[in-house]
């Protein structure tokens, strides 16, 4: 695969994303994926390394149970042979604050065979933990 098929593959995710469709997401990412959302902070149910196909469908478990999406659009892509980067407007209502953020968030999807093998997301995490905290 090129950098256009794995762009491509990337915007399929994102499609499978916002049709709640995280079985579409499970099925792209290889089976010893190591998957992260990069934050010092723990406030997020969502934050932290994950490790295999359970642990990414928890983590999509833990931001829905924590946030409402509200937007999920993705604005840049830029690419390469093996690595997509992309930059996510999001907007979304904390479940237990009713505060909602919105941001730009960065992913770092590194593939392998033609599926996801690693991914990284940043965010401002201060938001987060603003909407998150009462």
């Amino acid at each position: 695969m090129g950098a256009e098929d794995n762009i491509k593959t990337v915007q399929t995710l994102y499609e499978a994303f916002g049709r709640g469709d995280i079985q579409t997401i499970i099925e792209n990412v290889t089976d010893d994926i190591d998957w992260g959302a990069e934050a010092a902070s723990a406030v997020a149910p969502w934050y932290g390394e994950r490790q295999g196909k359970d642990e990414v469908a928890d983590f999509f478990k833990d931001l829905g149970s924590a946030a409402e999406v509200l937007e999920f659009t993705p604005t840049t892509f830029g690419s390469n042979d093996t690595e997509v980067f992309a930059i996510v407007r999001y907007r979304a209502t904390s479940r237990a604050t009713g505060k909602t953020t919105a941001m730009n968030v960065h992913h770092w999807f590194k593939f392998r065979d033609s599926k996801v093998c690693f991914w990284r997301g940043t965010e401002d995490t201060a938001q987060s933990e603003a909407a998150l905290s009462d």
